[in-house]
């Protein structure tokens, strides 16, 4: 998640072979055995920056979670959140973390070029991750990790967490039920101006779509279905910036992308994301009101409102009821910084979450394509895929 120093309230393959070890990866087999329902999973945190403001006060109070170490290349960092949180454990390199203060899972919030390496480290040394988006720099990259958390016997899981929200789950059930009739189309929007205190957003793996655009692309293939091929642009509107940490940079990933998607049965939908979109509600989309993904279909149109990684409410207009009204206004327990929780409460319980390492590679794929498809000018069929629905009744 993309967050500022202050805070942010802020988720088979189709050859036969990768298909049986898409089944293999997620079969009970793979789940950490006989674990003890009164202990708690052992975590290690490594990226103590913004994004832990929010996932350390979550983990320390999961009752599924015990956080025993942290690790951050600016030690400085790592001593004020250990105080803060009183967590001993405190490191300046990954291998010094894996090798001190025993734990069963990496929860790895380092900026996102990093993160690809540091989960195939913590894989060799046989430990579980649960990795901020994106799972990898490359869909090469990232199909690798899910080979060897295989191989090592080993989990991998990727946020964006958006498909535990009860909005999400809310219209995946109007979906199956029927609700719209033929669905058609869909759309999603998130962007803001930027962040302004890191470099790496804007650096080469950076950019919108695996900070902004990624949510969206995992809200709509989650209730769509995994997307067939890829059409896209993007674009750099503002190639300087100043950041806190390297002052005047030259913009090298895209902070304006529109990514068109083909789905199963002739549905498309479309995904825009940016740095340069002004919103009124800020960066932290405080008092967002309005809706940011859309389906429409041949009986019915369906609005979440509020963002993806935030939603309070869908909204619902039929042909049978044209006034829109406001369904799942409760939006429970959930909260966008709650994917580490989650996986260790499923490790715990030997059980399946509702996020997969498999639609977190696919979302990969997805933003490799578009801007595979800016550069050539052309569709990019894709190759990966995840079990779907994800809802079931």
């Amino acid at each position: 998640m993309s967050s500022d120093p202050m805070g942010v309230r802020r988720r088979e393959f189709l050859t036969q072979a990768a298909s049986a070890s898409a089944l293999v990866l997620v079969s009970p087999a793979f789940l950490p055995a006989a674990l003890p329902q009164s202990r708690r999973i052992r975590v290690g945190l490594i990226g103590c920056g913004s994004v832990s403001r929010m996932y350390l006060p979550h983990l320390t109070k999961s009752p599924h979670v015990e956080v025993v170490s942290l690790c951050d290349r600016k030690s400085e960092r790592a001593a004020s959140r250990g105080d803060e949180f009183q967590i001993a454990a405190r490191y300046d390199s990954i291998e010094q973390m894996l090798g001190g203060e025993p734990f069963d899972l990496l929860v790895n919030l380092t900026d996102m070029q990093e993160h690809g390496k540091l989960n195939r480290t913590a894989l060799l040394a046989d430990r579980h991750v649960w990795s901020e988006k994106p799972l990898a720099n490359t869909y090469r990259e990232g199909k690798s990790l899910l080979e060897l958390a295989k191989q090592r016997g080993k989990r991998i899981w990727g946020a964006p967490a958006v498909v535990n929200s009860p909005q999400f789950a809310e219209m995946a059930r109007l979906l199956r039920d029927g609700r719209l009739g033929r669905v058609a189309a869909a759309h999603a929007h998130y962007g803001h101006t930027g962040p302004s205190w890191s470099a790496f957003f804007y650096e080469e793996f950076g950019g919108s779509l695996p900070d902004l655009g990624v949510y969206n692309l995992a809200t709509l293939t989650g209730l769509l279905g995994p997307a067939k091929s890829v059409v896209a642009m993007t674009s750099i509107i503002t190639p300087t910036r100043t950041v806190d940490d390297k002052g005047k940079i030259e913009v090298q990933a895209e902070d304006n992308a529109m990514v068109l998607l083909e789905h199963q049965n002739g549905v498309l939908s479309h995904v825009q994301c940016g740095f340069n979109y002004f919103d009124p509600y800020g960066h932290e989309g405080d008092g967002q009101d309005r809706p940011t993904i859309s389906i429409w279909g041949s009986r019915g149109t369906m609005h979440m409102i509020g963002y993806d990684w935030a939603p309070f409410a869908v909204e619902l207009a039929t042909v049978e009821q044209p006034a829109p009204v406001r369904l799942a206004t409760d939006t429970a327990d959930y909260v966008w910084e709650e994917g580490a929780s989650v996986i260790a409460k499923h490790m715990l319980a030997e059980s399946e979450p509702l996020i997969s390492a498999h639609h977190a590679l696919h979302v990969l794929e997805i933003m490799e394509a578009a801007r595979d498809s800016q550069t050539s000018g052309q569709r990019v069929t894709l190759e990966s895929t995840f079990s779907w629905p994800i809802i079931r009744p």
